[in-house]
């Protein structure tokens, strides 16, 4: 079936099932002018008759539909789980949506969750910092002497992973995951952004590690390097 604009889309499905809600946004790709012939329409209902939140998946209007469904305050839990993993989906959802229906309640909610947007996630402490960077290093440790060349691609895939987070909650900035990774780092530091990509592609397609490693080194050195030789984790005066 051949998909009608987003939006009109959007109001129709609301229309259809969620008549009598209290506010409806609509989010993800196609608000941000980045949709592809994949992309589905991300659509976040407020019901106050609702006694808890659900998410459920549909085909309708030609859309592939993903509904968040919450009440008035459900959303709030889903935001505090996004802010402790520092991945702002619902935050994220609800200050870039567009308005579809509001019975004046979305005005500040949308101000809370930019207002969260903004501020960032927690700064990592001192001992987080030095636990990453061991982790780091021991992920770097088993690249370096990896010479089983499955075992490399996976290891190269934990690695990034790690380096990825670091940049990013070193910087005090949200992280992601899947393509979420790229456009946060881009985001933070594009010139940065094209090293990384560059150092594990010219790995996974040749097998080069050297990139890798001056890019992990060139990440850890203004915090102190590599670590290994006294790190430690859960030791104390009860453990000597």
């Amino acid at each position: 079936m051949k998909r009608s604009d987003p939006v009109v889309a959007a109001k129709q499905f609301i229309d259809k099932h969620f008549s009598n809600c209290q506010g409806a946004l609509l989010a993800g790709s196609v608000v941000r002018g980045e949709a592809t012939e994949t992309s589905d329409l991300d659509i976040v209902i407020f019901d106050k008759r609702l006694t808890s939140s659900y998410r459920e998946s549909m085909f309708d209007f030609g859309w592939a539909i993903e509904v968040f469904v919450h009440n008035l305050t459900s959303y709030k839990y889903f935001i505090e789980m996004d802010c402790k993993a520092a991945k702002p989906s619902m935050p994220r959802m609800i200050s870039e949506g567009i308005i579809l229906k509001d019975e004046g309640i979305l005005e500040s909610i949308k101000k809370e969750a930019k207002d969260i947007l903004e501020k960032g996630p927690e700064i990592w402490s001192e001992e987080t910092v030095r636990t990453k960077r061991y982790f780091i290093t021991d992920a770097l440790d088993d690249f370096l002497g990896s010479n089983n060349r499955a075992e490399e691609i996976f290891i190269a895939n934990t690695l990034a992973d790690l380096v990825q987070e670091f940049v990013l909650r070193t910087n005090r900035q949200w992280i992601g995951s899947s393509k979420w990774i790229f456009r946060a780092l881009n985001q933070h530091d594009e010139k940065f952004t094209e090293e990384f990509v560059e150092a594990f592609n010219v790995f996974y397609k040749t097998g080069e590690k050297n990139k890798v490693v001056q890019l992990v080194d060139k990440v850890l050195n203004p915090y102190g390097g590599r670590l290994f030789e006294g790190f430690s984790l859960g030791k104390g005066k009860d453990n000597p």
